[in-house]
């Protein structure tokens, strides 16, 4: 016996109808709609395949799991992936030590780098954790190392931007928002 899609409610069939000539919504989710849609419409598996470019397995799937769940079983299932190399407490562990004034834990430097914050927490912590993964979380976190001086410390002298001088004749200068 031919697979076929089950009878759609009303509900159904205007939401697989909506989502099947949709734009805007993600494209797998209209193209699973699209296989429900020819399927009520009478088309075969081979035919359905054909048409959308896709394998006869593909379209048996979608039509089984649409017959069994409904609409929700046209969303994707959570998958299996890698589990967390890091755990949450080691995460903020280094976030922690990276928000926190290097000379408050009597080291003889003024401000993070990544190559110091790693060496820190591999000694001092125990976490192995490379400098570009500590990046990663820093970036995810929304701190930028190389922009927030403060907060990683402030400048090591202060009258920096005097000794430093005017900036070169080529420089435009920064207008002034009041």
């Amino acid at each position: 016996m031919a697979l076929q899609v089950r009878e759609l409610t009303a509900e159904e069939h205007e939401r697989v109808r909506r989502l099947a000539h949709s734009r805007t919504d993600p494209a797998r989710l209209v193209e699973r709609a699209r296989i429900i849609w020819l399927a009520q419409q009478g088309r075969r598996v081979p035919a359905i395949a054909a048409a959308l470019r896709r394998t006869e397995p593909t379209v048996r799937l979608w039509l089984k799991r649409f017959n069994t769940t409904g609409l929700a079983g046209l969303a994707d299932q959570p998958r299996a992936g890698r589990p967390p190399t890091y755990t949450p407490d080691e995460v903020g562990a280094v976030l922690a030590a990276s928000l926190t004034d290097p000379q408050r834990l009597d080291l003889p430097f003024a401000a993070w780098t990544l190559d110091r914050l790693a060496a820190y927490v591999q000694e001092a912590q125990g976490i192995a954790m490379k400098r570009s993964r500590i990046d990663e979380l820093l970036r995810a976190e929304g701190l930028r190392w190389r922009t927030q001086e403060t907060w990683f410390g402030e400048r090591v002298d202060p009258a920096f931007a005097e000794k430093r001088g005017p900036s070169s004749p080529s420089t435009r200068p920064l207008r002034r928002v009041v």
